[in-house]
């Protein structure tokens, strides 16, 4: 009968040898995942075709810094539980649906009618 072979299942490890120092292991760069890059796209804001020709017709435009300005203020509306609000941002009103977040419309204070309507909150920054 021929013998068996038995395997230490133990894992086997490099000897360190005294003196010597190991290097340290290199860091790549990670790669966003698919979870991170959604979970950023939900948190940007969007604008409807209506928010966006009034935005072109009135001239208005907002840099980036403007837009994670009205990001972090969507942001600290849903954690209020609004719903539909009003956010003055540096002379512009936007109608935003903060469940959606979604720019519903956008005026400056150069059309006719400034009357706003069905809204729950408000923001001024």
């Amino acid at each position: 009968m021929a013998d068996k072979i038995y395997f230490d299942s133990q894992l086997l490890l490099p000897i360190q040898r005294a003196g010597t120092r190991s290097r340290p292991a290199v860091q790549q760069p990670q790669a966003a995942s698919f979870g991170d890059m959604l979970s950023a796209a939900k948190r940007q804001v969007a604008f409807s075709a209506h928010a966006k020709a009034r935005l072109a017709e009135r001239g208005i435009s907002l840099s980036e810094q403007a837009l994670a300005r009205l990001g972090t203020a969507v942001d600290q509306l849903a954690g209020k539980g609004a719903r539909e609000s009003l956010v003055y941002l540096d002379g512009t009103a936007f109608v935003v649906s903060v469940p959606k977040r979604t720019v519903i419309t956008a005026m400056d204070g150069r059309t006719k009618d400034n009357i706003i309507t069905n809204i729950d909150s408000a923001a001024i920054l």
